[in-house]
């Protein structure tokens, strides 16, 4: 009976666990920002009335349209990386947190970047070739995550 009880509850914990070690600053993938409006060229800041779980990280939305549209599809607006800057996964092999207004839609995924202090990633992306970039940022990935 004890073996039964133990089995279940380590059965539950493994379901509800993340699959992803995601950038959770201020509580929230991305910030807060809203991941579907990224899609849209919009870095806009969600809204407390429209907020969701998923994977066991938070998600904050402008409209419940745009909330709605991620509980149909969250694996199309998940940003990559756990949403830590994709260039230092892909140099530094590091999780750096991001400025959520620093992001990239490529080949229908979403990128986010750091930007402060006149280190802009996003820029240093673009001109070193983002598709290498990204075959290495996946490789690293599988590692640091």
């Amino acid at each position: 009976m004890r073996l039964a009880i133990i089995l279940s509850i380590l059965s539950f914990t493994s379901i509800s666990a993340q699959n992803t070690a995601y950038n959770l600053k201020k509580g929230f993938v991305a910030q807060g920002y809203d991941v579907v409006e990224y899609f849209n060229e919009n870095s806009t800041e969600g809204n407390s009335n429209f907020q969701t779980t998923y994977d066991g990280a938070k998600y904050k939305f402008i409209s419940e349209s745009n909330l709605n549209m991620f509980k149909a599809n969250p694996k199309k607006y998940i940003p990559q990386y756990g949403g830590y800057c994709a260039y230092a996964v892909a140099i530094n092999s590091q999780k750096v947190s991001i400025n959520p207004k620093n992001f990239e839609i490529r080949d229908g995924k979403l990128y986010l970047f750091y930007n402060s202090w006149g280190n802009n990633t996003l820029e240093k992306w673009e001109k070193e070739n983002p598709e290498q970039l990204v075959q290495k940022a996946n490789k690293n990935w599988e590692v640091i995550k």
